[in-house]
């Protein structure tokens, strides 16, 4: 029966080890997803000649430009496990950095967003002939976003540059990814497990359960960056943690495709943060420019019974900017920008460190 529409409900997304996994065990169905959003660009290059006004052709010069981002509720670090970032268990975060999987050139890997016929629940219904599934081949992170605001569920949102994208009706699933050196598309037959709810135990976390602790860079700025819930603290009303990564397509001669998607270094991660002010500390501007030492800042991510589900570390933050709002009718705001610089894969004293209350093992063989 064909679909009238498709909407949330019947849709699952998944991702893959690798560009070439197969089974379904190596494969994941993410959880809380809120959005997927993928799309591809193709740019030809027209062919004119003196003696026709019109063109002869159009070529394809480069490979298309395939886009894919997704944003989810964030729990206890499954789906960032998942994903590939590096997760400590418990709450050890520093014994290696978070993105330093995504540091290494390789082929990257696939995510899948399958849909069920209309009006059925994705989750826990066996693939079939009425099934069908859009693949996203040879995928990068581009871009990791934590946003935590007064009123709003913590949320992720990441996004992907990808190679190549194909679609299968029918039930039928094959590898969207293609041999980047050679430029041909595989054509294995992929087989992806039945949808599910996730692993985790939690629905998802609060904000009222969030400590957002800067105390460390107190002294470094004009308003007073006490210890969270002290009185004369700032009230922090949202952070967001930003980690970009730009890449790079490497291309050469006789291959289609770019034979690697290189990150840009330096990597510069931002802790953004907004509060009501209150209290004043006494600063000058001379004075903290001659401050070069970097600060550790911890944002903690309790359940509802006050245990950490998610704690981000980031080491070596300095104060970037500082900037005051103030008019008639509103309270009295700050908004605060920290950085720091994300290191190699042994470099434990800076970057990004996160570790989860999840220890489930994903991808098993």
């Amino acid at each position: 029966m064909a679909r009238n529409r498709v909407i949330y409900q019947s849709e699952a997304l998944y991702v893959s080890e690798d560009a070439l996994s197969t089974t379904a065990v190596k494969h994941e169905s993410l959880e809380r997803v809120q959005s997927a959003n993928y799309s591809f660009n193709i740019s030809r290059q027209d062919v004119n000649q003196f003696g026709q006004l019109g063109k002869v052709g159009s070529m394809v010069l480069e490979a298309p430009t395939v886009s894919m981002d997704t944003s989810y509720l964030l729990t206890d670090g499954f789906n960032e496990r998942a994903l590939g970032f590096y997760v400590g268990t418990g709450t050890n975060a520093t014994s290696g950095s978070f993105i330093s999987g995504h540091l290494a050139d390789g082929s990257g890997r696939n995510f899948y967003i399958s849909t069920v016929g209309e009006g059925v629940d994705a989750t826990g219904v066996a693939l079939d002939s009425s099934h069908d599934v859009i693949g996203i081949g040879n995928t990068y992170l581009t871009d990791y976003t934590l946003d935590l605001s007064v009123g709003s569920l913590p949320t992720v949102s990441v996004s992907f540059e990808a190679a190549n994208i194909n679609s299968t009706a029918g039930g039928s699933t094959t590898l969207p990814s293609v041999d980047q050196a050679a430029g041909t598309a595989k054509t294995d037959a992929v087989t992806l497990p039945n949808a599910n709810s996730g692993d985790s135990n939690l629905m998802a976390l609060r904000p009222g359960d969030i400590n957002v602790n800067i105390s460390s860079l107190d002294g470094s700025t004009i308003v007073d960056l006490a210890p969270d819930l002290a009185a004369d603290a700032a009230h922090i009303q949202s952070a967001s943690l930003s980690i970009p990564l730009s890449r790079s397509p490497l291309e050469r001669l006789g291959t289609k495709y770019a034979y690697a998607r290189s990150v840009d270094f330096p990597i510069q991660a931002t802790l953004s943060v907004n509060a009501i002010v209150n209290e004043l500390t006494s600063k000058n501007l001379s004075t903290i420019i001659d401050d070069d030492s970097g600060y550790n800042v911890t944002l903690i991510l309790n359940n509802e019974a006050g245990t950490a589900a998610m704690k981000y570390e980031i080491k070596g933050a300095q104060i970037q900017s500082e900037s005051f709002s103030s008019s008639i009718g509103s309270n009295k705001s700050v908004d605060l920008t920290f950085a720091t610089s994300i290191g190699g894969p042994n470099d434990l004293l800076n970057g990004v460190f996160v570790s989860g209350a999840n220890s489930d093992e994903v991808f098993s063989a």
